[in-house]
């Protein structure tokens, strides 16, 4: 039988020893607390399961006691404990997310078949979690992997401007899915049956982006050994995807500029004009305002981009949704690695939802690709994940207010990440990535040479 993990939050200390006592030999594991915030410490620190806490207390009440554990981990089910029984209390706390709430004094009886009823949920999760998802390869709204409100209402935009040519700005940090976003609206237009063509902008040094987008002729410029034509004549009649917008030089902004607004452009070497049909979507983790106060990008470009506009929630924002993607990915990489990993334990979920994923959904799947090809047994645990997320490392380093880490090992951390950061998003290159930092490639060389 599985021992459940439960804290009990009251400022009664008589009511939480019977609680204790009585919850005690029924193979809980106890933690007790006297007020909220101590709890939310507990939650933080600990592996905790159910929560039960008292409504009325001196500081946090129960109720932002609740909001403040499901911030933690929306996984954790709370149980809210009030002599104040009314029906206004009890609808505001299950909106916040209660799983059910008793009334004071306590029928020991009520609360024991209210456990055994939340014992049997938590069984069947865990069982769901483990069964294998036979997920839709294709690029379509329904097979993107959510259940949180606010990628509810990123889809819902999405789906209603699928079927226009506007032009999309989809906005939102690194590794957050702007891609299969865009791909979604491709393949749910009436362009899905033409070409869906990609330009990383970030990935090409300075001099290559303008031939990436419009082609060139053979002899138009150094290396230019043939002709070769761009990517928007490739994706005419499709959609063109342009990642990483805002690192698009003001040379090439202008004629970005008159493709959008009259579909025409010229190859690099060749004065004739060439016209294109195509739907443009593109994306930028950058602040495109702030890019325009420094003159950096132009301004009527932002507004031509900027018809519809999408905002990518960051994987912290939508913690809901982490166990079904870790479902995805533990699939995924079972069959690309031959393995047959059932599932992760309770103590790698707690610390997989606790984690705030500077990476995003990019890192989480890192994570599981790597706990896949590690994990020895039939389950991957806390053994099988990076030691920044089974100790929060990273986030200790990179917190200012925390000094227990030198300064020189805090700032070589720090450089470590923002070049690793760059690299990843340029694909190795070191140029781009220089370029992306505002130094030099030679700069950029000597530091990974002394970060080693």
């Amino acid at each position: 039988m599985v021992e459940l993990k439960m804290l009990i939050v009251d400022d009664e200390e008589s009511q939480v020893q019977s609680l204790k006592t009585f919850l005690s030999k029924r193979n809980y594991k106890i933690h007790t607390s006297n007020n909220g915030e101590d709890a939310i410490k507990i939650v933080k620190e600990n592996d905790v399961d159910i929560v039960l806490t008292d409504f009325k207390m001196p500081g946090w009440d129960g109720l932002t006691t609740l909001k403040k554990i499901k911030e933690i981990n929306p996984e954790i089910d709370v149980v809210v404990m009030t002599a104040y029984g009314t029906i206004e209390n009890a609808v505001e706390l299950m909106k916040a997310g209660a799983y059910d709430f008793l009334t004071k004094p306590i029928d020991l009886d009520q609360l024991e078949n209210l456990l055994a009823r939340l014992k049997e949920r938590k069984n069947l999760i865990t069982e769901n979690k483990l069964l294998k998802n036979a997920l839709n390869d294709k690029f379509k709204f329904d097979s993107i992997i959510t259940k949180s409100l606010s990628m509810q209402d990123v889809l819902s935009t999405a789906a209603r401007v699928a079927q226009a040519k506007t032009t999309v700005l989809i906005r939102g940090e690194s590794g957050t899915g702007k891609e299969l976003i865009a791909k979604a609206i491709h393949f749910t237009s009436s362009r899905k049956d033409k070409p869906f063509i990609t330009v990383n902008v970030a990935s090409l040094s300075e001099n290559l982006i303008e031939s990436e987008l419009f082609g060139h002729e053979k002899g138009s410029f150094t290396g230019a050994i043939n002709s070769r034509i761009g990517k928007f004549e490739e994706a005419n009649g499709g959609t063109i995807f342009i990642d990483e917008v805002g690192d698009i030089p003001l040379s090439v902004q202008v004629k970005l500029l008159r493709t959008i607004q009259f579909g025409e452009y010229q190859r690099i070497g060749n004065n004739t004009t060439f016209f294109t049909d195509v739907r443009i979507i593109a994306a930028t983790h950058r602040n495109l305002e702030e890019m325009i106060s420094n003159k950096i990008f132009r301004e009527d470009l932002f507004y031509r981009l900027n018809v519809v506009t999408i905002n990518l929630p960051p994987l912290r924002k939508r913690k809901d949704d982490i166990p079904l993607l870790l479902n995805y990915f533990l699939e995924k990489y079972n069959k690309e690695n031959s393995k047959n990993i059932k599932g992760f334990t309770k103590e790698a979920i707690d610390f997989l939802i606790k984690y705030d994923y500077p990476g995003n959904i990019r890192e989480l799947e890192n994570i599981v690709e790597r706990a896949v090809v590690l994990s020895r047994g039939e389950y991957t645990s806390v053994d099988d994940l990076p030691v920044t997320i089974s100790n929060n490392t990273s986030n200790k380093l990179f917190d200012p207010f925390n000094l227990d880490d030198k300064y020189e090992v805090k700032m070589k951390e720090f450089e470590k990440a923002i070049i690793n950061e760059a690299l990843t998003r340029t694909n190795g290159n070191k140029s781009a990535a220089a370029r992306i930092l505002g130094i030099s490639e030679r700069h950029l060389r000597s530091r990974l040479e002394r970060l080693n």
